[in-house]
């Protein structure tokens, strides 16, 4: 069996995102694989938490790629993997289209995201995690809390 090469980390910085990063950084070192580290900042939200809005004079999609790019490096940083790719993503599509199509253009053979329960596929998983799962050109981890 062929251990894995190119692991890619989906993260979107929730609580549970801390566990799967440890998980993914820790694959990856008993693989010696490649680790990328992924964030995607969808179209945005009218829900959108106070704390992500930009401030009146910048540019909302440059202030929330910093601020994912920061966060990026703070998690590498923390993992031990300086040596990491950091990828932000801004898309009008779904996390889920960007997290595959990233997939399928880097050759992963690994992809790592949080799972969120509940019931059913897409709630066990989570909708995210449910349609990577689902469409994923590669093995998938989903890691629960």
């Amino acid at each position: 069996m062929n251990t894995y090469q190119h692991i890619l980390l989906a993260t979107d910085f929730s609580e549970l995102s801390e566990h799967v990063a440890d998980r993914a950084a820790d694959l990856a070192g008993r693989c010696g694989a490649e680790l990328v580290l992924l964030h995607v900042i969808e179209h945005f939200p009218e829900d959108m938490p106070i704390d992500a809005i930009a401030p009146e004079d910048v540019d909302c999609k440059e202030y929330l790629s910093t601020q994912a790019r920061t966060a990026l490096e703070e998690l590498a940083q923390r993992l031990g993997r300086e040596d990491a790719q950091r990828v932000v993503k801004l898309s009008t599509r779904s996390a889920r289209a960007e997290i595959l199509q990233f997939a399928r253009e880097a050759a992963v053979d690994l992809i790592v995201l949080g799972a969120h329960g509940g019931h059913g596929l897409s709630d066990l998983l989570g909708s995210t995690a449910s349609a990577v799962v689902q469409g994923a050109p590669c093995d998938v981890l989903a890691v629960r809390g």
